[in-house]
């Protein structure tokens, strides 16, 4: 267990967060001797002293996320913090000054803000929209407060304590519990920020608020947020950074909504852990719960295409890498304080940066000494909830190709429904995709940046998935509570034959009285250069006569298929609820033959579907895209293998790459 926080009384004369007095003095020391390092200090250089020949812009919090003052003050942390540490390594007070100048600025603009103008977030935040941002900007802030801070004459620093750093970390806390009292990637970040600068400041009470939580109720009318999550999960007794790690994260490292924010929480797990690693030794942060957070690196690293580009489980905005700020962060972080595994360095080389503090030096240091190995993903199970007891992520490797399988938990505000959906990849290209969500991040002409109203209508919807959809409802009705309560049942994950990989999952809730049983498996041969893709969806219902529908997002163009199709003369929505009213029907067939195919082509590559078929399945063909007026989905295609029904039945198909086009 971890220790309870005492009083130490530090004395340093540096900084002790990410960076410490030793680790700046490497740093200078290590410059000329790694390239890498060299590489991003230059870039560090070159981008600070740029902003600060632009000087200090510190404008009235106005716009949200894409818009002006939003992207200035997000610019402001970010270079403030490189600024900080550019002092700690030059020692040119240039930086130190910089750094001051811009905080006192911040301290004059604090007490005249109020509540961000724009009103649509939960938990409003003082410069940006919400609280969230401002924990961002409290994070960052943090460390090149840290780095200035003994540098500061004692009146500074106790006029910054008082009239800007303890107000805002309060702010984030007492005056947001709906905010920090979260089990969310949200309150990861209060918790962050208000521990960090608690650290920097030696508050020993802000630092325990961030580590256990507040001691206070979420007001009554706080219950969701405005995503449609829970403020307070069910059965949640706890909250704080312990709390966030205990229960967001599964013991192979799976965070329960997903890797999109999962990624985007990393940053905060880890760089308030090297604080405490560094500031509290004593907590053996690092090793808490068996070292979670370093396997959470590992299951980010393994949730990716060949491109390294994370899979958009739930709500997730395509291309996001492990090349992001987040994941230099982390790859580092796992190097230096986990086993020294050489074949991480190969992804610090594919990120081209490290982070400037000793764990970038770190892996730098061993990057020049030529000790990379390659890292390879892996066929891998990821258990999903605290005790990797509720579903799973399954992941099927065989050369370029990979296989995912969502059979995990909801997602909480996040979760998409879509128990025992897929995705295929052939290298970086998706042949069947997951959609991921209805929004242009940080692109203000789309509402602000935002979730659109299409993630709710939409993207969440189980018909936007592949996977089957009964009735033309969506899982669990689209309810998101009730969702939350319930998980995809692991029946089979085999993965130590290369050519027979095979996963299996259940889910019982998803439907009222419906049992689903879905078998995927990547299956190799002597006479193919691809795998199949075997899919067997078993559906057991005694509840009389169902409509079944399963979509398959395909990618490319639709070349042919052995039954014949009708395109419809006027484009309808396929339906009026359930994401339907977003599908445009564009033709249809009706399957006469034993067997159905579906072949298309993508870039230079055949595919083709091939479906055991029972009398009277129909294929439809269609495209997203209706009811959007504001153009802001994508006009994906896709075709949906429809039957009618009561009792057992099973859809069994395989899907083959062939062939090569060539001009």
């Amino acid at each position: 267990m971890l220790l309870l926080l005492v009083t130490l009384g530090w004395s340093q004369s540096g900084p002790t967060l990410i960076l410490t007095e030793g680790g700046a003095r490497n740093l200078r020391e290590a410059l000329g001797q790694a390239p890498l390092l060299d590489k991003t200090f230059a870039q560090t250089v070159s981008e600070v002293d740029a902003a600060m020949l632009r000087g200090i812009d510190v404008p009235i919090p106005k716009d949200r996320a894409g818009g002006y003052t939003h992207e200035q003050h997000k610019s402001n942390f970010f270079i403030l913090q490189k600024a900080g540490v550019l002092f700690q390594v030059t020692q040119e007070e240039k930086y130190a000054q910089y750094v001051k100048e811009m905080l006192f600025a911040y301290k004059d603009l604090y007490p005249t803000v109020d509540r961000h103008p724009a009103t649509r977030s939960y938990a409003r935040g003082k410069f940006f929209w919400q609280c969230l941002n401002d924990a961002n900007w409290l994070v960052y802030m943090s460390q090149a407060y840290d780095c200035i801070y003994h540098w500061l004459p004692e009146k500074d620093r106790k006029t910054l304590n008082q009239e800007l750093f303890r107000p805002y970390a309060d702010f984030l806390s007492v005056e947001n519990p709906q905010f920090f009292n979260r089990i969310h990637n949200h309150s990861t970040w209060g918790n962050a920020a208000v521990g960090m600068i608690g650290l920097v400041m030696d508050d020993d009470e802000l630092v325990q608020r961030a580590l256990y939580g507040l001691d206070q109720a979420v007001p009554g009318d706080q219950i969701r947020d405005n995503d449609g999550g829970l403020i307070t999960l069910p059965g949640q007794n706890k909250a704080g950074f312990l709390a966030q790690i205990d229960e967001a994260f599964s013991p192979d490292g799976y965070y329960t909504e997903g890797p999109y924010y999962q990624r985007y929480a990393m940053y905060p797990f880890l760089i308030f852990a090297e604080a405490l690693a560094n500031k509290r030794p004593e907590l053996g942060i690092v090793a808490y719960r068996d070292s979670v957070l370093i396997k959470g690196v590992y299951a980010l690293l393994n949730l990716t295409n060949t491109e390294g580009e994370f899979f958009p489980i739930n709500d997730a905005q395509k291309g996001m890498s492990v090349r992001s700020r987040e994941l230099v962060t982390a790859v580092s972080f796992a190097y230096h304080f986990g086993q020294q595994d050489a074949s991480l360095l190969s992804v610090v080389a594919l990120q081209n940066r490290v982070p400037l503090d000793d764990t970038g030096l770190s892996t730098a240091s061993a990057m020049a000494t030529g000790e990379a190995e390659p890292f390879t993903p892996a066929s891998i199970l990821l258990r999903d909830g605290a005790s990797g007891t509720e579903g799973a992520i399954g992941v099927l490797r065989s050369g370029d190709f990979t296989l995912v399988m969502k059979y995990a938990k909801h997602g909480m505000g996040h979760g998409h429904f879509d128990k025992l959906s897929f995705s295929y990849y052939h290298g970086s290209r998706e042949v069947f995709q997951d959609y991921g969500a209805a929004r242009w991040v940080n692109v203000e002409q789309k509402d602000g940046g935002g979730y659109l109203t299409e993630n709710r209508t939409w993207a969440k919807q189980t018909v936007a998935h592949n996977t089957l959809v009964i009735d033309r409802t969506s899982q669990f009705e689209a309810n998101t509570k009730t969702a939350d309560q319930f998980h995809g049942e692991p029946y089979l994950f085999m993965a130590d034959n290369p050519r027979v990989q095979l996963m299996s999952a259940k889910d019982r809730e998803g439907y009222a009285d419906i049992v689903l049983h879905r078998t995927m498996a990547l299956l190799r041969s002597d006479a193919s250069q691809a795998p199949l893709v075997l899919d067997l969806f078993r559906v057991e219902s005694a509840t009389g006569v169902h409509t079944y529908e399963l979509p398959f997002y395909f990618q490319g163009e639709f070349m042919q298929s052995n039954f014949p199709i009708e395109a419809e003369a006027v484009l309808r929505p396929m339906g009026e609820e359930y994401g339907y009213q977003h599908l445009w029907a564009e033709a249809k067939g009706t399957v006469s033959e034993k067997t159905a195919t579906v072949n298309w082509l993508q870039d230079d590559v055949f595919y083709t579907w091939t479906a055991a078929a029972s009398a009277d399945d129909q294929v439809t063909f269609g495209r997203i895209g209706a009811n959007d007026p504001k153009f802001n989905l994508r006009r994906d295609p896709v075709f949906l293998w429809q039957r009618e029904g009561e009792g057992p039945t099973v859809f069994a198909s395989v899907t083959e790459a062939h062939g090569r086009y060539s001009a």
